[in-house]
């Protein structure tokens, strides 16, 4: 990636590489040579598979998809920060220009018991996926698309109802949090729903058994230490913990969950 646009520049990757999870890993160190500023990150991973392939070596196994930052995918420690040096951006939207010409860079999968390695830099985050098909979900009518405004939303719910949704389940709280707990993934996917008029039929239930099935996947515990909110490329607030607590809590002291979902 040395093309014309954006100025060359040198770099040393300290990789970790792993062939299987039960495999020892270790790091490596590859030179990724005129690499152009204006590339990716992944771009350049991109550039030293290419050379590592052409020189018959195993390349980079590492996750990507929509290169968007939308997907969530690409799960990478950057130099030990989740996604790297930019604040609000995934791994895809980093820019090698936030490095400088000559540095170092050890590039690391997400480190969480819950997050098995798979091989070098890609984890296994099912845990997230079944946390989600614990309670991620809502009981409404098909059909075609109501009037937006046959159910009117006040506007803060609203917004706190987007902010959340805005959660791409990347696991870059998890990676951050010095617990390894998911809170913040949890309670976006449990704000989402719990502040819109459908989700209010499942909401108590919902924080029950997204919260149980966080804890039987091995997450540690939150202690609100705040480096997740931090992490997240979606800069998503942890007061969205807060509310799982209060909906988790209130769940658990009715004797009915089921029938408390359209309370608060």
């Amino acid at each position: 990636m040395s093309g014309t646009n954006g100025t060359p520049m040198n770099v040393t990757l300290r990789v970790w590489r792993q062939a299987n999870a039960s495999a020892k890993g270790e790091f490596v160190s590859y030179k990724a040579a005129g690499i152009s500023s204006d590339a990716s990150f992944l771009e350049m991973l991109d550039v030293v598979n290419e050379d590592l392939t052409v020189r018959g070596e195993e390349p980079i196994a590492f996750s990507h998809d929509c290169r968007e930052g939308i997907c969530g995918s690409c799960a990478l420690m950057i130099n030990g920060v989740a996604h790297g040096p930019v604040l609000g951006a995934a791994t895809c939207q980093v820019h090698m220009r936030s490095f400088g010409d000559g540095d170092e860079i050890t590039i690391e999968p997400w480190r969480a018991s819950a997050f098995p390695v798979v091989k070098d830099l890609v984890v296994d985050r099912g845990s997230l996926d079944r946390i989600i098909a614990a309670g991620g979900f809502v009981t409404a009518p098909t059909g075609g698309a109501r009037d937006a405004n046959t159910q009117l939303i006040p506007k803060p719910d609203a917004d706190m109802a987007m902010d959340a949704a805005a959660c791409i389940g990347c696991g870059a709280c998890v990676a951050a949090c010095p617990n390894g707990s998911a809170s913040l993934f949890t309670a976006a996917k449990v704000t989402h729903l719990g502040m819109l008029p459908q989700g209010q039929p499942e909401r108590a239930r919902r924080a029950v058994n997204m919260v149980t099935q966080m804890d039987l996947e091995g997450f540690g515990g939150c202690s609100l230490f705040g480096e997740c909110q931090e992490a997240c490329p979606k800069l998503i607030s942890i007061d969205t913990i807060t509310r799982m607590n209060r909906d988790y809590m209130r769940a658990m002291l009715t004797a009915s969950p089921e029938r408390s979902g359209g309370e608060g």
